[in-house]
């Protein structure tokens, strides 16, 4: 934990239990409204995906299949 971060847990140990519910309330929304442009990106490649399995535009890989060709890439890095 940085010192910034304990001064500002240290600071909140001082307000009253509305202004920490506030405090607590405000710190949620800048998260869901950072996460939320990242989930909307992720909620448009996950459509895109499937439709491409969907349509055959691309074929399913298994995971086994995914590692095996990873690893073959990583070896050819490393050569």
């Amino acid at each position: 934990m940085t010192s910034k971060l304990a001064d500002y847990i240290e600071a909140g140990k001082t307000l009253d239990a509305d202004e920490r519910e506030i405090a607590a309330l405000a710190l949620q929304q800048v998260d869901e409204t950072e996460h939320a442009g990242i989930d909307a990106a992720w909620d448009e490649t996950i459509d895109r995906r499937l439709d491409e399995l969907a349509s055959g535009t691309v074929a399913p890989v298994s995971g086994r299949e995914t590692r095996a060709m990873g690893r073959d890439l990583l070896a050819q890095r490393h050569r």
